[in-house]
């Protein structure tokens, strides 16, 4: 540990004082609570677009075009978007990676540091700069194309989308850093006697998803400015009129964001891997397997796009092509789940906090998975195309997913990080009001999705009216989550009780340094003799 001085603490939080030693940090745990701070901001600004909309729909409307909360369809465009791209792009791809994984990758590896810390603080500017971007359009001309940017409305429109896009470019930017780092950590910083196969689950899945960062993002930075170039010099590459093709941005955007939807979600794999090893009190069941799916899911990714575009006019054969990879998708996805499922069988399962949404994260994600493989049987898409049963699928795996596992792994985690233990019980709570609001808010637009109400209409026929109704009653009872969740937070870390160095009696190397850890990670060098989630 590091000597106590005058100038240093004895953990990362007092290593240093002052806010310029946070914004020129090159510590990986102070740049993952950069992360964390920007990225709650960010999910506050999107969860109140949210809240809009669902208000928005609460009732039809009696006068055409006059919306009850927000003005016209066009106000509800723009909020649309905003909801979309703030979600997407500022908070669930970066979410996990950004924080958990920059804060605990290295210390779970047994490193000092990731292996470029100087880009690590560059890709947290990156991301900022690429934010401020996006968010300034908000008090320009707001834009209205969805956070698809689909063309060739979005050339045409007079919006801010150059910005947009550009904001975009920069945050893909950060992305790419990111996995570039943890990449080469993961080959690299590992401590004497980690092996490829003794490296956390977690690791596994922050390796596989940086993987996909490197590779797939290029492609979404290249299509971007491709549209802004269009729309600035007028050259035909997406714009019919001009010549172009509007259904090649398709492919193009989906060949992205469908691996994308990976990097969201493979991180949270990850995260209840470790969860539900340690609070089972068992060695994960099917290690490799579970590994090895991670990598699986990674390169399935990058065959599926075509998914998305069932109904843009693409040949029977590349649609029944597609239809089927996109199912293949199922197989290292189904692994995971049926090696989770084992390890819990006979494990001395405790119900803490972290656990629960571990488990919250096995049903959502079991619901989103499997209409998943419903949308993928092309019959069954052209009819659900565009529709809310298409919103509710990937709200399921995205929010019931990602977003239950970076809660499960923040309570988790947060002795760690803090140093201190937050209230249990009303950690509890906050899952109570997430996992029930989850499903009032989402699962009644499976129903209205079958019934034929299409997406992003700011409107509806009266026949529509109950279950909007419930479903934005469910988006309150997520808000009470939140901010019950965020109560929790910010209690913790004011008046929290001390935590020792390992509260959970977790098997990780994290779990070895004290909590919070000082800067340098751990005081002595650990030797890895063992397995991840064995007893040494």
């Amino acid at each position: 540990m590091a000597t106590k001085s005058a100038h240093h603490g004895d953990n990362y939080i007092n290593f240093e004082k002052g806010l310029w030693s946070w914004l020129t940090t090159v510590d990986h745990k102070r740049i993952g609570l950069m992360y964390m701070i920007t990225v709650m901001f960010f999910f506050f600004v999107g969860g109140v677009m949210a809240l809009l909309l669902r208000l928005e729909l609460f009732t039809h409307n009696t006068v055409a075009n006059s919306g009850q909360i927000l003005k016209n369809g066009d106000v509800y465009n723009q909020v649309l978007t905003y909801h979309g791209a703030i979600m997407v792009f500022m908070v669930i791809i970066p979410g996990i990676p950004a924080i958990l994984g920059n804060f605990f990758l290295p210390l779970q590896l047994g490193a000092k540091d990731v292996a470029f810390p100087k880009i690590n603080l560059a890709s947290w500017y990156c991301f900022m700069f690429g934010a401020l971007l996006a968010i300034l359009t908000f008090f320009f001309k707001k834009i209205d194309t969805g956070w698809t940017f689909y063309t060739p409305y979005s050339i045409r429109t007079g919006t801010a989308t150059v910005m947009m896009v550009l904001g975009a470019f920069v945050m893909g930017m950060s992305s790419i850093l990111t996995g570039l780092n943890f990449i080469v950590t993961v080959h690299k910083l590992r401590a004497p006697g980690m092996t490829m196969h003794r490296m956390p689950l977690f690791v596994w899945a922050l390796y596989s998803t940086a993987i996909l960062q490197m590779l797939a993002t290029p492609v979404l930075g290249i299509t971007l400015l491709l549209l802004a170039v269009e729309k600035i010099f007028g050259v035909g590459i997406f714009d019919p009129a001009l010549g172009g093709d509007p259904v090649l941005f398709q492919h193009f955007f989906w060949f992205y964001s469908h691996p994308a939807v990976y990097i969201m979600i493979l991180p949270a794999m990850g995260v209840v891997s470790e969860l539900i090893s340690c609070f089972s009190r068992k060695v994960i069941f099917g290690y490799t397997a579970i590994a090895y799916s991670s990598l699986g899911i990674a390169a399935v990714s990058f065959f599926v796009w075509g998914h998305h575009m069932f109904v843009s006019g693409q040949s029977e054969t590349a649609g029944i092509l597609f239809s089927f990879i996109t199912m293949l998708v199922g197989v290292p996805t189904a692994i995971k789940m049926f090696n989770w499922v084992s390890t819990l069988y006979k494990g001395s399962v405790s119900f803490d906090s972290p656990m629960l949404f571990a488990l919250g994260f096995l049903f959502l994600f079991a619901i989103g998975g499997v209409t998943g493989i419903m949308l993928a049987t092309l019959p069954i898409d052209v009819h659900f195309h565009d529709t809310y049963f298409v919103v509710a699928h990937f709200h399921y795996v995205m929010v019931g997913g990602t977003l239950m596992a970076l809660m499960g792994g923040f309570y988790y985690w947060f002795p760690k990080m803090f140093g201190k233990m937050f209230n249990e019980s009303i950690a509890r709570l906050s899952f109570v009001f997430i996992f029930i609001g989850f499903n009032v808010t989402f699962f009644p637009q499976f129903i209205l999705g079958a019934m034929g109400m299409p997406r992003r209409y700011f409107d509806y026929i009266p026949a529509y009216e109950t279950l909007n109704r419930i479903s934005t009653v469910g988006s309150w009872l997520i808000l009470t989550g939140f901010l019950l969740g965020l109560w929790t937070i910010v209690q913790g870390i004011r008046k929290g009780e001390k935590a020792g160095i390992n509260p959970w009696g977790s098997k990780t190397l994290e779990w070895t340094t004290t909590s919070p850890p000082p800067h340098d990670n751990f005081a002595v060098e650990p030797i890895v003799t063992a397995g991840p989630y064995e007893y040494r």
